[in-house]
C-alpha cells in the first residue's frame, strides 16, 4: 500500500469515486504534467451536505467540515486523474479556497487552513502548496 493510501486510512477518510460535475464542464484536465482541478462543492452521495453562508446560516466549524469534504473531492479528482497511481503525483502547486459567508465574516483564512492541512497530513511535502483564501457571496 503507498504511503498515501496508509496517511488517508489512518486518518479515517474515505476517497470516493470522483463526484460527477454539478453543470457542464469536467471536473479536472491534464495540460502536459499539470493537472487543473474544477471548484469543488462540499457533495457527498451526490449531495450537497452544507448549504447557506458561514456566519449566518452554517458555523464557522461546519464551514471546515464543508471545506474538508471539497478537499475530499479534491483527492479524488487527483487519484482519478492519476489512474490511482500515486507516483505519478510531484507536488500540489496552488489552491484557492472560496468561503461562501456573510459579508462581515472575516475568518477564510481559518476555515480554508483547516481544510487544506488535510493535504500535508496525508501527501506530506508534496501536498505543500501556495493557497488563497477568500470570501465569497455564492
Amino acid at each position: 500500500m503507498h504511503l498515501f493510501e496508509e496517511n488517508i486510512k489512518n486518518l479515517g477518510l474515505n476517497i470516493p469515486n470522483l463526484p460527477k460535475a454539478l453543470a457542464n464542464y469536467i471536473p479536472y484536465k491534464i495540460v502536459g504534467k499539470t493537472m487543473y482541478i474544477s471548484g469543488q462543492a462540499p457533495v457527498k452521495n451526490g449531495e450537497l451536505i452544507y448549504k447557506g453562508k458561514v456566519g449566518s446560516d452554517i458555523t464557522t466549524e461546519d464551514g471546515i467540515e464543508a471545506a474538508k469534504l471539497c478537499v475530499i473531492n479534491i483527492i479524488a479528482a487527483v487519484k482519478t486523474g492519476i489512474e490511482g497511481d500515486w507516483y505519478k503525483l510531484d507536488s500540489f502547486v496552488k489552491l484557492t479556497g472560496y468561503v461562501n459567508c456573510q459579508d462581515n465574516f472575516t475568518d477564510q483564512p481559518k476555515i480554508i487552513n483547516g481544510a487544506f492541512d488535510m493535504l500535508v497530513d496525508i501527501f506530506g511535502d508534496q501536498g505543500r502548496h501556495t493557497r488563497v483564501a477568500v470570501g465569497s457571496n455564492a
